[in-house]
């Protein structure tokens, strides 16, 4: 097994991930298999339990694993299936050591940070290393390891100690080192400065790592002087020194990298040379290049509490964006802040409430995604509610598809105290309880999780026939909460057919409204298995609804491999224009509203 390592210094956000995911790419179009583990310093055994606020969306599996949102990149890069323990954290490192102690495993010995938690780090390693994850026998020939961090960093101390010594492990010619660092241009001399680099990689030298290679983030390419300077100052030779400099779109990251030719740097040190060939990156010249081209818009409105950061609704953005390019559409995404959508919010911020209303209603669709909590769920209904009432294409995704629920309820059926059980525990009409097997004293790991099965109950409907008209559907799960199969009749009575269900037949997986364009909502979550190559069929659905190609991409048909095109295309990390609404957050360059467009994992307005 090899391994390739990618650290990250200066400041955070330089796009280690994307770095990560690239490298994996383009290793892959050398005809290797690669596998793919973020560590994260965090307490946290993983993100399950923390806001999105704090570290972006959480991320799930198809094994249930509520991880980090970067394995969500190397999935859609990579288009392979990782597990939990591909999430690698402090908290997962010290509980399993102290369940150890506990049993007496140690043999009475004092337990230390070294050796037995830089160990135990290292044996994870080589443990989740050798399990195949692209569908194929066998372990894979490189296993990608990103660092989440920065160098310097008390917590991420006996990671990097650990893997010092993992490089001695695995001897030499099975590890690489590549360190992801900032190369800034002061504006005022217009001078790129190599100093922060310098520094960084001091620091990473004193800590018993040494890097192979350095990949610099800066806004334009590396002069040859300024290579030189870091050759000479890093110890790092200027043909292992590769320029990540600000692109049109996140698909030529792994193009600047083949143009580069780090693929034989790294091959070079891996001892890969006889065993690989040539990278083939023609599927992503194409994507970098159409997307390029697209000039069309289609305008999505984003209902949702968390917009005042887009990595909160990362998959959703990446599903929207591989649905719309496959449809040859440019996506816009019109950020509403839900709250701004009430009633409270006319009184008390008159524009902001305005501004969301306007936005919402200049939107060629609407898609409520998932979330908990009560703030914010008014604005979320009176989406669904606009969207219902003025035929306007919906997708309600998991708390999005709840709430639709509620609102039919209300509006249609007449129940004016309906509610879910989630916000209004004494509701006399609950639309949405607790599911019986969930747990009320736990919250991390105790919801409903992972990949489970959808069984069509119609199978007429738009959803069954954008899947390709199979008889279920594998998706992934993530909620506490679910619609009251005693309520379903009632609600069937009165239109709202629910179209999917699981196995039981009891619990509602899909909704839909027959005589509407398109009003769908789903309990799971289909953005988490929307890749580059195979769109999720839902959001092609809405978004060709959203630009009147509903009936053609029905007509094709939809498989969930190939949608709405003969050429399926896709994203990487890169975030669609976005305008956000209400109370507005400025940028870092003081700008707000308008389009933003991000670059690696940054957004650059």
């Amino acid at each position: 097994m090899k391994y390739v390592l990618v650290t990250g210094g200066v400041v955070s956000g330089l796009g280690k991930g994307v770095t990560a995911s690239s490298i994996g790419v383009v290793l892959k179009a050398c005809g290797l298999r690669i596998t793919s583990i973020k560590i994260d310093p965090y307490l946290n055994t993983d993100a399950g339990t923390m806001s999105p606020f704090e570290h972006g969306e959480v991320f799930v599996l198809d094994d249930g694993g509520e991880v980090d949102l970067d394995l969500g990149n190397y999935e859609r890069f990579l288009d392979i299936k990782l597990t939990r323990d591909n999430n690698i954290t402090t908290g997962k490192i010290y509980q399993s050591v102290l369940e150890k102690e506990r049993k007496g495993e140690y043999l009475g010995k004092t337990v230390q940070v070294v050796p037995h938690i830089t160990n135990a780090i290292q044996d994870w390693i080589e443990r989740v290393a050798a399990v195949p994850v692209d569908g194929k026998e066998g372990p894979a020939d490189v296993c990608v390891i990103e660092l989440g961090g920065t160098i310097g960093d008390i917590e991420s101390m006996p990671f990097i100690e650990a893997l010092g010594q993992f490089s001695y492990r695995v001897g030499a010619g099975n590890f690489c080192l590549v360190h992801v660092s900032l190369v800034p241009v002061l504006n005022v001399v217009g001078e790129q400065k190599t100093k922060p680099t310098q520094h960084s990689v001091r620091g990473l030298r004193g800590l018993g790592l040494t890097p192979n290679m350095l990949a610099c983030r800066s806004t334009k390419v590396l002069e040859e002087n300024v290579k030189d300077k870091l050759s000479q100052f890093c110890h790092v030779p200027a043909a292992n020194i590769f320029t990540l400099y600000d692109v049109s779109n996140i698909w030529h990251i792994p193009l600047l990298l083949r143009d580069q030719k780090a693929h034989d740097a790294i091959l070079k040190v891996l001892n890969l040379e006889s065993v690989a060939r040539e990278p083939k990156l023609d599927e992503w010249v194409a994507r970098a290049t159409l997307y390029d081209t697209l000039q069309d818009e289609v305008r999505i409105a984003m209902v949702g509490k968390y917009t005042g950061l887009s990595d909160s609704y990362l998959s959703v953005l990446k599903a929207l964006l591989h649905a719309s390019v496959s449809c040859r559409k440019k996506l816009v995404v019109d950020w509403v802040a839900s709250t701004d959508l009430e009633d409270s919010t006319a009184k008390e911020a008159p524009d902001a409430y305005n501004t969301a209303w306007s936005l919402l209603k200049g939107a060629d669709g609407v898609l409520v995604p998932g979330g908990f909590g009560d703030r914010g769920v008014k604005g979320k209904m009176m989406a669904a509610k606009y969207a219902r009432e003025n035929n306007v294409p919906y997708l309600g995704i998991c708390l999005g598809m709840q709430l639709a629920v509620v609102d039919f309820a209300r509006h249609v059926r007449n129940f004016p105290d309906a509610d879910s059980a989630e916000f209004n525990p004494n509701t006399k009409t609950p639309c949405v309880i607790f599911m019986p097997e969930g747990s009320t004293t736990h919250m991390g790991g105790t919801m409903r999780l992972g990949s489970r099965r959808t069984f069509f109950e119609v199978t007429d409907c738009t959803s069954a026939k954008l899947y390709g008209d199979v008889k279920f559907v594998d998706e992934r799960h993530r909620h506490r909460y679910e619609v009251n199969p005693d309520m379903v009749q009632a609600f069937e009575n009165a239109g709202l057919q629910f179209v999917g269900k699981d196995e039981t037949g009891k619990r509602m997986e899909i909704i839909e409204i027959p005589d509407h364009r398109f009003f769908v909502g789903v309990q799971f979550h289909p953005e988490f298995k929307s890749t580059p190559s195979k769109p999720s069929p839902l959001f092609v659905g809405l978004i060709a609804a959203s630009c009147g190609q509903l009936d053609r991409v029905l007509r094709d048909g939809c498989n969930g491999h190939t949608v709405a095109a003969k050429q399926t295309i896709s994203n990487g990390s890169l975030s669609p224009p976005v305008r956000e609404n209400g109370h507005v957050k400025k940028q870092a360059n003081g700008t707000a509203n308008g389009s933003c467009h991000a670059n690696g994992n940054g957004k650059h307005c």
